[in-house]
């Protein structure tokens, strides 16, 4: 179904709901909004493919201000919310938007960003009550009030264009080309995703994560599409979370594994307090699991899906149950969409068992907006495939393994180290709450292995600890994935998302001068 027919058959029915408030947004109402919106953006002068952005938290507002563009021939970027004003300046002049939604929240960041933005002639403010309102500046509400709740008389199929996270380098903008039809249909890629992910009607579809992001941007919109009410969580809570799942009769969700390994650390009586039955489908993606962080999460949970597709980009999309995984453990999937190449450096194919650079023959056409070398380098010499760096092998049976990011491979001594496997194992000690490995300077060997470590609450961050880590990584690994050396941080950079911000780390020993990714 399309949101306006089930606005029509079923006005009523929530949308979707705000898990901190309870506040709850009908279909109806979505309906009206996103219609006005639309109205808006058109009578202010954007034309089918012009942009615009959005830079808000998860607020009541957001679903509306993706729907407006996606019934107006636009395409919309909803932005980073923890970003800072240059970098949102970045984003929404390499977007070339025109109009820029944002919240009382968020609105002092974006006003400093707007100064280096001059093609941005409207901002839109959601739930401020001391704005000062300009021919430039306007209040959401009122703003929108003008307009009409019916469609546009022309409605043309619009899209997202998502922004890479940046942990790797700057951020990149992924263009998909939009057809010139009407918005009933959804793209071939989000037909596939709601075929994968089992979406019904009628679904209750649980939200942890931020709406600015790929998955989660894409689940919420396609539950809504589908006739499903999304519960929509400010922030991800780990007992709040659980407690969601019974409260609402929660049927689907989608998380990253850093969040199971939250809700894996909580106390035992509080972690097995709810009723979970009502789950049907449970999908995580973004990054690789830790394989015992996976085994303890089947154990507990049960069906669990894994997909993976190729960062933002959606270069190819994998998936495997928890039976498949438990036979071939570590596992993103076999691939369902897409044709995937395990390369090396010299573009030959990889046997299975070996890794390799993980290239695609692309499932969806993409482009880095305004960016012709980034997208030169991600494809091959003869156009036919692309990759985002991701470094994995496929076993006997087919099924990918992924080993880590390239960027992210530490080079000692000659030696490739990838350090996903490190990471995994420490995240898995009982006194660490988070765990990062990285390649720092070393005189002899170009680098060496770092490991930084967040303890768990209570626990002395000091040199006795540094070494019970680093004897519990030999016990495990061979000896050149083992750290050279530990430090403790309060709090890891990891994005709402989940993502490890390694660059920020890798800065604070290199530089951002001699940072050698980029």
């Amino acid at each position: 179904m399309y949101a306006p027919q089930i606005a029509q058959a079923h006005p009523d029915r929530p949308a979707f709901i705000m898990a901190s408030t309870g506040e709850t947004v009908t279909y109806a109402e979505y309906e009206a909004r996103s219609n006005q919106l639309a109205h808006l953006l058109v009578d202010h002068g954007l034309q089918r493919l012009d942009h615009y952005s959005i830079f808000m938290e998860n607020t009541n507002r957001f679903f509306e201000s993706c729907g407006a563009g996606e019934r107006s021939g636009l395409y919309y970027t909803a932005i980073n919310s923890y970003l800072t004003a240059d970098e949102v300046a970045f984003i929404i002049n390499d977007s070339e938007s025109q109009v820029l939604i944002t919240s009382a929240s968020r609105k002092d960041v974006a006003l400093a960003a707007l100064e280096q933005c001059p093609n941005v002639t409207l901002t839109l403010v959601v739930d401020d009550p001391e704005l000062v309102e300009s021919d430039t500046m306007r209040d959401y509400a009122s703003a929108i009030a003008a307009f009409p709740t019916t469609p546009l008389e022309n409605e043309r199929m619009g899209t997202s264009m998502l922004y890479s996270s940046g942990t790797t380098g700057r951020p990149k903008g992924i263009l998909r080309p939009l057809p010139d039809i009407g918005p009933e249909d959804p793209l071939p890629l989000f037909k596939f995703l709601a075929n994968l992910w089992q979406y019904e009607d009628e679904m209750i579809y649980l939200s942890p994560a931020p709406l600015y992001h790929s998955a989660p941007l894409a689940a919420n919109n396609l539950a809504i599409s589908h006739g499903g009410t999304c519960i929509i969580m400010e922030r991800f809570d780990p007992a709040q979370y659980l407690a969601l799942i019974e409260q609402y009769r929660v049927t689907h969700t989608q998380l990253v594994p850093t969040m199971f390994s939250r809700m894996l650390k909580l106390p035992e009586e509080e972690r097995l307090a709810h009723d979970l039955s009502s789950l049907k489908f449970t999908v995580h993606a973004a990054a690789p699991c830790p394989v015992q962080v996976k085994e303890q999460m089947i154990e507990w949970w049960g069906p669990i899906v894994h997909e993976y597709y190729g960062a933002t980009e959606g270069l190819g999309f994998t998936a495997c149950n928890s039976e498949e995984w438990l036979a071939h453990k570590g596992t993103v999937g076999k691939v369902l969409l897409g044709e995937l190449h395990i390369l090396d450096d010299d573009m030959n194919e990889m046997p299975a068992g070996q890794a390799g650079t993980i290239w695609f023959k692309t499932a969806t056409e993409f482009a880095y907006h305004n960016d012709p070398d980034k997208t030169a380098e991600a494809t091959s010499p003869d156009g036919e495939m692309t990759t985002v760096n991701d470094v994995g092998y496929v076993d006997e049976d087919g099924f990918l393994h992924l080993t880590d990011r390239k960027t992210f491979m530490i080079i000692s001594g000659g030696v490739n180290i990838y350090p996903q496997e490190t990471e995994n194992l420490l995240i898995t000690h009982p006194k660490v709450f988070d765990a990062a490995v990285i390649g720092v300077p070393n005189e002899d060997l170009g680098e060496e292995v770092k490991g930084i470590v967040q303890p768990m609450p209570g626990i002395e961050p000091d040199d006795a600890l540094a070494q019970e880590l680093t004897a519990f990584c030999a016990e495990h690994l061979s000896r050149q994935k083992v750290p050279r050396s530990i430090d403790f941080e309060e709090e890891l950079p990891r994005l709402p998302t989940g993502k490890l911000y390694k660059r920020k780390l890798r800065d604070r020993y290199w530089g951002e001068g001699e940072n050698k990714i980029v």
